[in-house]
């Protein structure tokens, strides 16, 4: 087999327009739980390549101005950046890795993370579907560390990354580890802009993690709140809901459901159709989530466009000077933040 040290795979990687690459040996993975290890895909696994592209500081910008959405929705965060852009990269990348005559596996980190309960397929093997935590899989390969508010953070642009994997059985010298707490610095910034998925440190609600002599700790958010908020039940985020449902009142720090609930509440009323009429001429629930996913292609309409989590994150730690990449406007969060009522009075 031919030789392909880690500097030309990188080389090769960041020509085909990635940003973010980073390499895992299968060790680091020793703890993880069987459906979601490596090496239940690809049992002679021995590196995970994780790699990554920018989102896109100005896409946005419009949700930040509560004036536009569809530069979000469709170039960023699961929009044409999660289905095309790092696609075509990391599938030239997996075939340059073929072509040494090493296996390589890519792996599509949009899937559900839902598994069934189901027995396996083959006596001894490990149950569909296996699914890698893909964040954690980019602490394990170096990119980043995970931030208080579950999102990844990368030395070059903090939280403004969408990550993707390839498990291959070529041997190669994994990166270093970020040590803990050299991006996120537990400022809480996240929390402050959230509309009320994190739990703040003072909860003590968090998930650790061990990778070699490492340990990297997250708060255990609210995955409810947080699907209820950002696909579309959150009218405080949302100019969108009051316009179709005339008397919607839905304070989301209420509720009280799974994620897996939430989606189920969220994506039929935001994105279903109902008969055309007089009053809502277009047919669709909630006319402005509906076309957002229309044109997101991918097939997401993320709304809440990660107000915390990423938007507060980023603009903290460019201000602080933690991340490489900055810009020469200033910070971006530069006028007083917007935020409506969970419920308009009726006129």
């Amino acid at each position: 087999m031919a030789t392909l040290t880690k500097q030309q795979l990188k080389e090769f990687g960041y020509s085909q327009g990635l940003d973010v690459i980073g390499v895992a040996n299968i060790e680091r993975f020793i703890d993880a739980p069987a459906r979601m290890h490596p090496a239940s895909i690809f049992p002679e696994a021995r590196s995970v390549i994780v790699v990554g592209k920018r989102v896109l500081r100005g896409g946005w910008r419009g949700i930040e101005e509560g004036t536009y959405w569809p530069s979000y929705t469709t170039f960023d965060y699961h929009g044409q950046l999660n289905a095309q852009f790092i696609q075509g990269a990391l599938y030239n990348l997996t075939c340059f890795i073929e072509d040494q005559g090493w296996e390589a596996v890519p792996c599509y980190s949009g899937a559900s993370e839902i598994q069934q309960d189901i027995p396996p397929l083959r006596k001894g093997a490990v149950a569909p579907d296996v699914q890698l935590a893909i964040r954690i899989a980019a602490v394990a390969a170096g990119v980043g560390e995970m931030g208080w508010s579950k999102v990844l953070l990368t030395k070059k642009f903090g939280p403004r990354v969408r990550v993707h994997a390839i498990i291959t059985d070529m041997p190669m010298e994994p990166d270093p580890l970020i040590e803990p707490g050299t991006i996120c610095k537990r400022c809480m910034k996240c929390v402050s802009g959230c509309p009320g998925a994190i739990p703040h440190i003072k909860e003590g609600r968090s998930i650790k993690i061990q990778i070699e002599d490492k340990t990297y700790e997250w708060g255990d958010v609210d995955m409810g709140k947080c699907t209820l908020s950002y696909h579309g039940a959150d009218a405080r985020v949302s100019p969108f809901i009051h316009k179709s449902l005339p008397g919607w009142d839905f304070d989301i720090t209420k509720q009280e459901m799974s994620e897996e609930a939430a989606y189920k509440f969220c994506w039929p009323m935001s994105t279903g159709q109902w008969r055309k009429s007089a009053e809502f001429p277009s047919g669709y629930i909630i006319e402005g989530h509906a076309m957002l996913q229309k044109w997101g292609e991918a097939g997401s309409f993320g709304v809440e466009g990660s107000r915390g989590c990423m938007r507060s994150c980023f603009n903290y730690l460019e201000k602080q000077g933690v991340i490489e990449q900055t810009f020469k406007d200033g910070e971006f969060i530069k006028r007083p933040r917007w935020m409506l009522p969970s419920k308009v009075e009726k006129r």
